[in-house]
């Protein structure tokens, strides 16, 4: 016969062996406890019976072991009194128990009680002491009390032990049931999101569970897969409408410079202009490939400390000539040492392609800033430029690949270049920051490498 689906999950049966496992060691643990007070309160019992008797003078001390004996209803007391050659002088002992060493601490012995019953061989805890006038006393206490309690222990554990593991089933039943429901509930939503439903999330119950934590982990796993699948599926379309364009001018060009051109250096003209729109393709191409290159990157092999103030002022000279050409004044501040642990090749292609947007976009007469600061624990890379900045319904999609917004349609371009610098600063763990309204601050923020 087939078990349950939640009998046979491995919750279900570490539950209950636990629970079960738990109350075993606990009654072992009161066993252990009980036995050790009782035992340590019946040898300062004995001690001290044994000192007061051997403190007394010796005509007095038969009367205080016939007295000690005549008082033990349930026949546990033991005492005797021996002469220095063994002969027992009085008390209930045999005979000094083999093996019990005299003036030392309570001992466990064998002994053999002689009565009116006859004799009897006991289990005691015992000492012995040399009196002054050399007779040996012994005074013991039958041990059976520590067996009765182990026998209490037993019986109370085994009538306990059903209820026990009854309930320990029933509380593992209980969870194993609970997480059945939540793997089920979890299985079928993969499926409803592995059949094309990207907008599905893992329920949080806000009780501060480890499937609440696994939940907020896989709904921003989810979150971030649903992006880089809306993405792929818009980028075949969006480069299919980046190259047609260009190459529908190539097609047209040729086949019209094929029926017109009259001559070779009209025909090289429309073959130069095909090489242009092709270039232009090219460079889509190739800007792809790069921001795939570096989104699939995982290494760190060219990570080590850079100077970001070195890095600012490389990018400002290189700029420099360009800002003037248009007329647009670029200002490099860079005192700081400030560094930061990143790959310096990528870092500055990131830096550069915000400084290039900026001289772009940064009309003549304008001013571009390019400065290193430092904030709390982290150091901030700032191009700031007075052109006419981003809209506020803007920050977002600027990121994606092929935006290009309504003031930048007649500028050269790909609108790959923050597509470009968002992967970058992704790779390394950074921050990019686009402020919007009038003007343009884009900042790139790093953390401080520790020391």
């Amino acid at each position: 016969m087939k078990l349950p689906d939640f009998v046979r999950t491995t919750i279900f049966r570490w539950t209950s062996i636990a629970f079960a496992a738990c109350i075993l060691l606990f009654s072992a643990f009161v066993y252990w406890e009980a036995a050790a007070d009782m035992l340590a309160r019946m040898d300062a019992a004995i001690v001290e019976e044994s000192l007061v008797i051997a403190a007394d003078a010796p005509d007095r001390q038969l009367n205080a072991i016939e007295d000690r004996l005549s008082e033990d209803p349930r026949r546990i007391k033991l005492a005797g009194l021996f002469a220095a050659d063994g002969h027992r002088i009085a008390g209930n002992l045999e005979s000094v128990p083999q093996g019990l060493a005299v003036s030392a601490t309570v001992q466990n012995a064998r002994v053999v009680r002689v009565d009116q019953r006859g004799q009897e061989g006991m289990d005691v805890r015992a000492i012995a002491r040399n009196l002054p006038n050399g007779n040996v006393l012994v005074i013991a206490r039958h041990n059976g009390e520590l067996k009765q309690l182990a026998a209490v222990v037993a019986r109370a554990l085994l009538v306990a032990l059903p209820f026990a593991i009854g309930l320990s089933l029933a509380i593992g039943a209980i969870l194993s049931v609970r997480v059945q429901r939540r793997v089920t509930d979890l299985n079928a939503l993969v499926r409803r999101i592995m059949s094309g439903n990207l907008g599905e999330r893992v329920p949080i119950s806000g009780l501060d569970h480890p499937f609440d934590k696994l939940a907020v982990i896989a709904n921003g796993m989810l979150d971030e897969i649903e992006v880089l699948v809306t993405e792929m599926a818009g980028v075949g379309n969006e480069i299919a409408h980046d190259l047609r364009t260009p190459l529908t001018r190539v097609r047209i060009g040729l086949e019209r410079g094929r029926a017109n051109a009259r001559t070779l250096e009209e025909l090289q003209s429309v073959a130069d202009r095909a090489i242009g729109a092709l270039d232009q393709s090219l460079t889509v191409i190739t800007a792809l490939l790069r921001i795939t290159e570096i989104e699939n990157s995982r290494g760190k092999a060219n990570f080590a400390k850079v100077a970001l103030a070195d890095l600012v002022r490389e990018v400002g000279d290189l700029y420099d000539p360009i800002a003037e050409d248009k007329h647009v004044t670029l200002r490099v501040a860079s005192a700081s040492d400030a560094t930061a642990y990143c790959d310096r090749d990528l870092l500055f292609e990131a830096v550069a392609n915000l400084v290039d947007n900026a001289v772009k976009f940064t009309p003549a007469g304008g001013r571009i800033d390019l400065a290193l600061a430092r904030g709390e624990n982290e150091n901030i890379i700032r191009i700031s430029d007075t052109g006419q900045g981003i809209a506020e319904n803007e920050r977002d999609v600027v990121m994606r690949r092929f935006y290009r917004s309504d003031k930048s349609r007649n500028t050269r371009g790909a609108g790959l270049g923050l597509s470009l610098v968002s992967a970058i600063v992704k790779l390394h763990g950074f921050r990019l920051t686009l402020n919007t309204g009038a003007g343009c601050v884009a900042e790139i923020s790093c953390p401080a490498p520790s020391n």
